[in-house]
């Protein structure tokens, strides 16, 4: 190909415009996850709920992705369909799991005849519970299946580019919409009189425009595949050795290195995304606040995961030390939930919480930053999609189990030591794993601890 036939994902402008149509979905998607954690006090007084029911709730964004295996046929599509069918099919499932959340927490919906049926069998979990489990439940399954697509979307985009930096810049992005969330969910339940729905509503409305923005994607994708097999660089019809077979899956199963990087993450997300949920509570209880303060303190959480991962992915494309990366983060993981568990509430103050929270963050960049771009280098192109949904559905487990223990464990104790000495064992397991990571990373020669972008005269 000659320099007047470039490709589109040469141009700075083309490829950085696909990462903030499929980034800004992303940051809708997490907008919604956490919509109504700084909602907890409230949805328990105006529903009926408690942490028990709320933790079960949690947990459901994740329920029929580990149960019925929906991530691993997830890789399956992703593999044998592509990044444009399967990104439309995942947004598609978000906007229709979150209608039905909306639905089952509405105030119409209170006074049905469905809602009364479910009321009526176990009875632990209030109607409105058992509805916006069941649309949380099909939300989960599109936000996991897109988390993947973008994944893939992004190595296929900056293969041999800044691959590691837009992963940053897409974690940061997406990770806006935590800090987004937890001013407007609240912000917008009081302008409507303490209501729960608003925000549910308001968010819901957004997945709608992050569908949009992901159509707009599939065009520019589709001429991209049309330049790549003008160059010959693809091909309409896969050879046999490059078409994925189901007997693929047993060769990622049966990598030493898939299983660390899959436990690592699965140990590492659940002492993150399961503490979001409770963390505005958590807050609220420690430091004897109200819920928007908060969840304003809590806001914070992403803000220098926001400003320091694009840097850190930077780095590695240009420096690398992807696996001393993930060993910083789990350390920084274990003092700051070990603090949360005997510090804060002992010197109750909203300037170390702050700190404290901020800090996490800092974890928070490191290990996503290093871990997701570290997957291409383990695992073969071909099945490089069902290889994130594997690691994604291993995760799943975790983020689906983890709330219901916590959430019992919160109901039984009546107090959040016991469940942030369980967050921080996560990290003590996840420091642990990042040593073996860089043993067999020195063993098999995988460059985890290499850059990403070779360099001129290789």
């Amino acid at each position: 190909m000659t320099k007047a036939q470039k490709l589109m994902n040469d141009s700075a402008i083309a490829r950085w415009s696909v990462l903030v149509l499929i980034a800004l979905m992303m940051f809708f998607g997490y907008m919604f996850v956490d919509v109504m954690s700084p909602l907890k006090t409230m949805i328990e007084s105006t529903r009926g709920w408690n942490s028990s029911v709320f933790g079960t709730y949690a947990a459901s964004e994740y329920f029929l992705n580990v149960f019925c295996f929906f991530l691993i046929f997830a890789g399956i599509i992703l593999d044998k369909m592509g990044v444009r069918f399967t990104g439309l099919l995942s947004a598609s499932l978000m906007v229709g799991g979150a209608a039905i959340k909306y639905i089952g927490i509405s105030d119409a919906f209170q006074t049905s005849a469905l809602c009364g049926w479910l009321d009526s069998w176990w009875v632990a979990l209030p109607g409105s519970a058992k509805m916006a489990c069941l649309g949380f439940m099909i939300f989960g399954c599109g936000c996991e299946m897109a988390g993947t697509t973008v994944s893939k979307a992004i190595a296929k985009w900056f293969k041999g580019k800044e691959m590691a930096l837009a992963m940053g810049l897409e974690m940061a992005i997406a990770r806006l919409g935590v800090f987004a969330v937890m001013w407007i969910s609240p912000m917008i339940a009081g302008k409507f009189d303490g209501s729960v729905v608003a925000p549910v509503g308001f968010c819901t409305a957004l997945l709608v425009v992050g569908l949009l923005f992901f159509l707009i994607f599939t065009f520019m994708d589709r001429k991209f595949d049309s330049q790549l097999m003008a160059a010959g660089l693809l091909t309409a019809e896969k050879s046999p050795e490059d078409e994925f077979h189901l007997s693929d899956l047993g060769k990622i199963f049966s990598s030493k290195m898939f299983w660390i990087v899959a436990l690592l993450c699965v140990l590492y997300y659940s002492a993150i995304f399961p503490f979001q949920r409770y963390a505005p509570n958590y807050l609220e209880v420690t430091l004897n606040v109200d819920a928007e303060t908060a969840s304003r303190l809590f806001s914070c959480f992403p803000i220098l995961a926001m400003a320091l991962t694009p840097f850190l992915g930077a780095f590695l494309d240009f420096k690398g030390k992807g696996a001393s990366m993930l060993m910083l983060g789990a350390i920084i993981m274990i003092v700051c939930h070990l603090s949360f568990a005997f510090i804060l509430p002992a010197f109750p103050s909203k300037a170390l919480a702050l700190i404290l929270i901020v800090t996490l963050g800092v974890s928070f960049s490191l290990v996503p930053a290093a871990l997701w771009p570290s997957v291409p280098k383990i695992i073969d192109e071909k099945i490089l999609g069902s290889a994130y949904c594997l690691i994604f559905w291993v995760q799943n487990i975790g983020l689906c189990l983890v709330p219901l223990l916590i959430g019992m464990v919160l109901e039984s104790t009546g107090g959040y030591t016991a469940p942030m000495i369980i967050f921080s064992s996560f990290g003590v397991l996840a420091f642990i794993l990042t040593f073996l990571l860089k043993i067999e990373d020195k063993r098999k020669g995988y460059r985890l601890e290499e850059p990403n972008v070779a360099k001129k005269d290789e």
